[in-house]
């Protein structure tokens, strides 16, 4: 199924050992993710550390159906901030991170219990810009057909869990 108002997503991830040097930050959002309960839905709150500017977004994706880079369909619609308190009252798994910018790549650290996590990301707006990308050197493996390391299924990943995930690509992070 597809609709008039959805684009193609076309990323590629990337586990990192370390977050970036602060030095290389161009800008700074605290971000909430709420996954809807049984739906394909995602609510977002995304803030501005520096000027506490806020945006809210109701985001559906539809899965593709083959691994690699393009990620499926995606849809936004922008909220004001009483349509997404509205929104947050429905029943939903929460995913809280820090998006750091160091173009061309979103570099999210986890909060609890992915705290350790460190994962990169890069979009493309067609497929010979996502397979032309240069993995970052601090890239320690890919993991853009892991399907582990998307926002929908770690909303629901423990830490040991991840944990062992982590191990498997030789990253190891302190199990508190």
């Amino acid at each position: 199924m597809t609709s008039t108002y959805a684009r193609i997503e076309r990323e590629r991830r990337f586990l990192l050992a370390a977050p970036p040097d602060p030095a290389v930050v161009t800008a700074t959002r605290r971000i909430t993710d709420r996954y809807l309960d049984g739906t394909r839905l995602r609510l977002r709150r995304m803030a501005r550390v520096d000027d506490n500017t806020v945006v809210y977004k109701f985001t559906q994706k539809l899965p593709a159906e083959r691994p690699g880079p393009v990620q499926g369909l995606i849809t936004n619609t922008y909220l004001t901030d009483t349509e997404y308190q509205l929104l947050a009252t429905l029943p939903a798994a929460v995913l809280g991170k820090t998006r750091l910018s160091v173009p061309p790549l979103g570099i999210d650290l986890f909060d609890p219990p992915l705290h350790g996590l460190v994962l990169a990301e890069a979009e493309f707006d067609s497929d010979e810009e996502a397979e032309a990308f240069r993995p970052p050197s601090e890239a320690v493996a890919e993991v853009t057909s892991d399907g582990r390391f998307t926002g929908g299924r770690l909303v629901r990943t423990g830490r040991a869990e991840l944990l062992g995930w982590l191990a498997e690509y030789g990253i190891a992070v302190a199990a508190e």
